[in-house]
């Protein structure tokens, strides 16, 4: 495998980083303050293609492969300094558009896809439950038969774009002698049917312009036109969303934790303490090698997980693997740029203190 960015690849990466710093930084502070969700960056973002970047060119998307997309997504969270934006972006194209790219018949593509591209909708995936997490095999919103449909009841919380969300796809038992494998129907609704209700968006200490929040369903009738895949399919749904996202959200990370290595180098470099640049002491400049460490390994696992997606019938332990990983190393490199910033890091201004919290 190897990696060397193509010429394409190397205009990509530098386009969505100039695109990034000169249009989606501004008020930065302010709107994480007040947990602001901005559409205007969202339709922003659209404008170069970011919500469809894997998708096919006739519903508006890029086409690009996995391995570009997260060399753009990893672009992406260099540039862009509010994490929330970030992670609702990748969230909506990770786990709602990929899932209909795969799933949806050609009426769901054309009614939603175009839509999800554009900048338009806004999408969500709604699959974990308050005593339903991880364990899907303890959820319990239900879809029964009702006619020529069905009729779902239940909630879901921590729901990522929720509050905002205008596309949905939701997760309900349809055979519970089944379970996961079997017994799961996604369905693809629109969150302005009857019986689909949003609850308050939910505070939270980081990614505070990313909006999460409750919604539930109430007796709420979709016909056979809403259901993705096939019936008793939810699990290849999730699968695909799943593989998605665990390979290419932490693509933004490593974005990140290069822009705090930078922004930790400079510091280094022009603060002063006992007559000498503090990187010039071992303590810090052992914090700075360890980032860059880091950074190299979490982009390798990365790209490999992404160029396995394309190219492998199973990447999930490659993904799971890089999500750790690069996790991980995200935490601990924020941790030290904020050591590194020493009292500055816990100011607001200096913004590292944000990305810790995120």
């Amino acid at each position: 495998m190897d990696f060397a960015l193509t010429e394409d690849q190397r205009i990509l990466r530098d386009s969505v980083i100039r695109f990034a710093q000169g249009a989606l930084n501004d008020r930065l502070m302010e709107r994480d303050r007040d947990q602001e969700f901005s559409r205007d960056l969202w339709r922003e973002c659209a404008k170069i293609g970011l919500q469809g970047l894997p998708a096919p060119e006739e519903y508006g998307g890029t086409a690009l492969d996995a391995l570009s997309t997260a060399i753009a997504l990893e672009a992406f969270g260099y540039g862009c300094r509010d994490g929330g934006l970030v992670f609702s972006l990748c969230a909506h194209l990770l786990a709602c558009v990929m899932p209909v790219t795969k799933h949806g018949n050609e009426a769901q593509k054309r009614a939603y896809l175009t839509g999800l591209c554009d900048g338009t909708l806004v999408g969500a995936h709604a699959i974990t439950e308050p005593g339903s997490g991880s364990d899907t095999f303890s959820m319990r919103t239900k879809a029964e038969r009702d006619g020529s449909g069905w009729r779902i009841n239940g909630s879901k919380t921590f729901i990522s774009n929720g509050p905002v969300a205008d596309v949905a796809i939701v997760f309900a038992v349809t055979d519970s002698s089944k379970g996961f494998h079997g017994g799961l129907t996604a369905f693809l609704v629109e969150t302005s049917h009857p019986g689909f209700s949003v609850g308050k968006k939910m505070e939270k200490m980081g990614l505070r312009t990313s909006p999460v929040g409750e919604i539930s369903f109430q007796d709420m009738r979709v016909g056979e036109e809403h259901v993705l895949g096939a019936v008793g399919g939810g699990s290849a749904v999730f699968a695909t969303a799943m593989d998605w996202e665990r390979t290419l959200l932490v693509a933004s990370h490593v974005g990140a934790i290069e822009r705090l290595l930078e922004t930790s180098v400079t510091y280094a470099r022009t603060r002063n303490q006992f007559g000498q640049a503090i990187g010039k002491f071992q303590a810090v400049a052992h914090k700075i090698a360890d980032m860059k460490v880091q950074l190299e390994a979490a982009r390798l696992l990365t790209y490999r997980a992404a160029w396995r997606l394309d190219h492998t019938r199973n990447s999930n332990l490659d993904a799971s693997i890089a999500k750790l990983f690069v996790s991980e190393s995200l935490v601990k490199s924020a941790m030290d740029s904020v050591q590194i910033h020493g009292g500055y890091g816990f100011m607001m201004e200096y913004e590292v203190e944000r990305t810790l919290r995120d």
